[in-house]
């Protein structure tokens, strides 16, 4: 082996030199993001201008917005006659007897049905709220009821939120709060 190294020596040396340069070549000769310096438009000598922006990519509409199908429009139907108002009907009276109200027991507390319980899932906020709400989902009884081929399903509809369903436990969380059992909750998934 020594003696191979001791007869192509300038070779490897020609090698070694060739890769250095192919190196420096791919890492440091082919970066395309260059920085010039212009003037600043209003003339302002030795000062250079603020770099510029990629404006495309800070104009552009977000992915969520920009994935939507754009609404349709529905043509509103013709006026309908102007027709005279019926006379009102006579009131009606519940012949029911009216029930005391100590009597009437107070109704227990429910979260309201729409999007507003989804946020007290962790990872979740507005806009995943919102996504969510077009796909659907509207309530964390919901989640606390997803299977595997449920979870799928909403994953793949996502975007750039796929795979937080069961990086964050949703489903976990969703049914430790329908449960009310808040103490496992913060143990598992910290305060709320």
């Amino acid at each position: 082996m020594v003696q191979l190294i001791e007869a192509n020596w300038l070779l490897l040396v020609i090698a070694l030199v060739i890769g250095v340069l192919v190196a420096w070549w791919i890492f440091a000769g082919s970066r395309r993001t260059k920085v010039t310096v212009e003037d600043r438009p209003d003339g302002a000598p030795g000062k250079p201008a603020p770099a510029r922006r990629n404006q495309a990519l800070i104009d552009a509409a977000p992915v969520a917005v920009r994935d939507m199908p754009a609404p349709t429009v529905v043509d509103k139907p013709a006026a309908a006659p102007v027709v005279a108002p019926a006379p009102a009907p006579a009131p009606f009276i519940d012949p029911t007897p009216v029930v005391p109200p100590a009597a009437v027991a107070p109704a227990p507390a429910v979260p309201p049905a729409t999007g507003s319980d989804l946020i007290r899932l962790k990872g979740v906020g507005p806009r995943l709220v919102a996504q969510l709400e077009a796909l659907g989902v509207t309530s964390i009884a919901q989640i606390a009821r997803w299977d595997d081929a449920e979870i799928d399903r909403i994953d793949a509809q996502l975007g750039r939120f796929a795979g937080r369903i069961r990086r964050d436990d949703w489903v976990g969380q969703a049914l430790l709060l329908e449960n009310g059992d808040m103490t496992t909750y913060e143990a598992r998934f910290g305060k709320m």
